[in-house]
């Protein structure tokens, strides 16, 4: 009996996932190694995710395995409530070194919902030290991904995540996204035109709301989990001059495109776009523990630092927040992406994986192609009445083509590991398009 056999399904109720239909049909993995895993029966998927958009070194990277073996047999927990050890302070000094200038303050968390929860706590807990108590209200786009927690899925503007739970979200408003089919279905990288879809967030939000009402603008330099949407040249700085202007906050969400997916350590650095706080997680530690974090201008931890000094000045935080173990691994990953070059090799891979990416465009169904750093976004025409239908069946034909790609709606992904080879990344636009086929042949019958 094969292991996939042998394993019972019934108790785990998995996250973003149709239970009823993969309980059904399994597709299961059992190992891993490079830009590969392995199915329970010997099949090669190509990893073309990255995991979960986090694993950039690729799987089972040694150094990193080596790291968190030694942290193991060394210190397997501290909590770093009024208590510290030593991976924490150096991780959070390395991270520092390498944001962009003025973000030298790092908080840990262990995920990308987490991150963006505290955030938003930062946020609206600065103001109120600051005197300005009533600057409550968080501003995203429609669109945009920043989790789960309630702060996430407040600011956050996909709606499945968001209809279930209306009654109990934060004050929010939301910018359109930057995409616009009739001008944008097949641009290579940013967009030339569209700037001024920023000054929405002047012209309507503040407008109807007030600056002095408004604690923090959070977007992701562009939008990973909604199928790549590319702000246009000239957007993310515009933002950040109505920021200035009116005295909000900007939180760029680079849980996504943090530590190398834009070919920079960040998107702030591609984009020259410098926000007051970036929030982290997935490559930090190249998805081999949860770790993820708030990176903040000193200006604004400074603003928080009053009271006695025998009180918590942030009243906030988590068991694992800064893990011994999840340090070694962030600390390892640092390493590997300085010593192994994979900035460079993310920026040398860029074009290429633009021109594989847009080599589908005369793919069945296909209507729309967008890329940036390494990660591209194939959507499809969807079936009448059932959107996201089509995007799930091409989503369940990739794995059978032996590709790893997710379907946000009929979008399908490709974020290759920064690690993979030009023809690695060939090959996975090869199954990418046999499974639009394969797809596209089954509704003819």
């Amino acid at each position: 009996m094969s292991s996939m056999q042998a394993t019972a399904t019934d108790a785990f109720w998995m996250p973003f996932t149709p239970n009823r239909q993969f309980k059904a049909t399994p597709r299961m993995v059992e190992s891993a190694t490079g830009v590969s895993y392995r199915t329970p029966d010997g099949r090669e998927i190509l990893d073309g995710t990255s995991g979960l958009w986090c694993v950039g070194a690729g799987h089972r990277h040694p150094r990193i395995t080596e790291a968190m073996k030694r942290q193991l047999d060394t210190l397997d927990f501290a909590s770093n409530f009024q208590v510290g050890h030593p991976g924490a302070f150096e991780l959070a000094e390395r991270i520092a070194s390498l944001a962009p200038p003025g973000l030298d303050r790092v908080f840990f968390v262990n995920s990308g919902s987490e991150a963006c929860d505290t955030a938003i706590k930062m946020a609206i807990a600065y103001w109120r030290a600051c005197g300005e108590g009533e600057r409550q209200l968080i501003v995203g786009r429609e669109r945009g991904f920043h989790g789960v927690g309630f702060g996430g899925i407040s600011v956050g503007g996909m709606q499945a995540n968001r209809r279930v739970f209306g009654s109990a979200m934060l004050r929010a408003d939301h910018m359109r996204a930057t995409w616009d089919p009739a001008t944008q279905a097949f641009v290579r990288g940013q967009p030339q035109i569209g700037a001024e879809m920023a000054d929405e967030l002047e012209q309507r939000i503040i407008a109807l709301h007030h600056a002095s009402n408004i604690a923090a603008v959070i977007v992701e330099p562009f939008a990973g989990s909604t199928g790549v949407l590319v702000p246009p040249v000239g957007y993310l700085q515009r933002l950040r001059e109505i920021c200035d202007k009116h005295r909000l906050l900007l939180v760029f969400d680079e849980v996504i495109t943090g530590f190398g997916r834009t070919g920079e350590m960040f998107a702030a650095q591609t984009f020259g776009v410098v926000p007051d706080m970036i929030l982290f997680a997935k490559t930090v530690s190249n998805g081999a523990a949860p770790l993820g974090g708030v990176i903040v201008k000193r200006e604004i931890h400074d603003a928080l630092m009053q009271g006695p000094r025998h009180i918590s000045e942030f009243m906030h935080g988590y068991t694992c927040s800064g893990h011994p173990l999840s340090c070694a691994a962030g600390l390892a990953m640092l390493d590997v992406i300085d010593e192994e070059a994979l900035l460079q090799r993310v920026r040398e891979l860029t074009p290429h994986l633009e021109n594989a990416a847009h080599s589908l465009s005369d793919a069945p169904g296909v209507v729309s192609i967008r890329n940036f750093g390494l990660a591209a976004g194939i959507e499809l025409a969807p079936r009448p009445n059932a959107v996201g239908e089509r995007g799930a069946a091409t989503q369940a034909a990739a794995f059978d083509c032996g590709l790893l790609t997710r379907a946000p709606g009929d979008t399908v992904i490709l974020a290759p590991p920064f690690v993979s080879t030009p023809e690695q990344i060939n090959e996975m636009v090869a199954r990418m398009r046999a499974a639009i086929e394969k797809t596209a042949a089954s509704e003819t019958r």
